[in-house]
């Protein structure tokens, strides 16, 4: 341990200790109590911390409702995340040719992010409106009168992939920001790489998938970690757009009913323990990679 040598490193543990202290006890501190609570019996408002081992966790394996929680997420993930990479990149690529108005395009892109979940679950309920005949409002009153009556669609209503048409809003926000990422490594090339591509014969096509995609792998990496993190905890895109319906459960809204509806407390630590569980398999790799790349550089 090095040794402190003037007034300046006292300081600096002086101003850093309240940070740690912090988060010590209201991160680490409050898993480890949600894990002691996972393997414990507490049903119900009073506090039962009698050990039950992993009941809780063998419980839910076997549980229909958080089987088609598991199904949902991976539905919801899969649209999402590819969703918003591809719709990013491509806005990344047109937003990178220099062309006039940039500025305004790229605001335009970024400008559903600054949107909170609540607000787009409100904005897509309408425009997502499954009803029909004269009822009919929003994206299928669009394409009725397009005449495109084959998109007209149950949405979030359709059984199994109405879960995919509530990741369609989330690919709405999120892209723009994932466009930003892109962005930043697309620019981040230097010029003469491309021109070396081209004077070598390589097309546009050839020169970004050989070339230019290979370089962007650690942005990808990164906007894939960020939106499966997004992901993996959604909860209230869901629930202000179709409420609370076991068709469209995930995790997170199981977790919040067994724990504050239900008092089954035992069984909602256990679920946001898996949450975190899930949640570390995309971090720790990702922090991995980080540190080997800084390594060896």
């Amino acid at each position: 341990m090095p040794k402190l040598k003037n007034a300046d490193d006292y300081l600096a543990i002086a101003l850093i200790t309240p940070s740690i202290l912090a988060v010590g006890v209201f991160v680490y501190g409050f898993i480890a109590w949600t894990l002691r609570v996972s393997v414990s019996r507490w049903t119900g408002l009073l506090p039962d911390f009698s050990l039950v081992g992993l009941r809780n966790y063998w419980e839910l394996y076997f549980d229909p409702r958080f089987q088609i929680d598991a199904r949902n997420l991976a539905i919801f993930t899969f649209v999402f995340v590819g969703g918003a990479l591809l719709l990013g990149f491509v806005m990344a690529v047109l937003v990178d040719q220099n062309l006039p108005g940039e500025n305004f395009f790229r605001s335009l892109f970024l400008f559903p992010m600054a949107i909170s979940y609540i607000v787009t679950g409100v904005v897509w309920r309408w425009l997502m409106n499954p009803a029909e005949g004269t009822r009919i409002s929003g994206l299928n009153q669009i394409f009725e009168s397009m005449g495109l009556n084959f998109l007209i669609s149950r949405w979030h209503t359709a059984p199994v992939w109405g879960i995919a048409a509530i990741a369609l809003a989330a690919i709405w926000q999120m892209s723009g920001f994932t466009m930003a990422l892109f962005l930043g490594g697309l620019r981040s090339i230097s010029d003469d790489v491309r021109e070396a591509a081209r004077v070598d014969g390589a097309s546009e096509w050839q020169l970004y998938r050989y070339i230019i995609i290979p370089l962007l792998n650690p942005v990808t990496l990164s906007v894939v970690i960020i939106l499966g993190h997004i992901s993996l905890k959604v909860f209230d895109l869901i629930v202000s757009l179709a409420g609370k319906q076991l068709a469209l459960d995930v995790p997170a809204i199981y977790m919040w009913q067994a724990t504050f509806d239900g008092y089954f407390f035992g069984r909602g630590a256990a679920i946001s323990i898996l949450m975190l569980l899930i949640i570390s398999l995309l971090i720790i790799p990702y922090i991995y990679f980080n540190l080997k790349h800084e390594a060896d550089l």
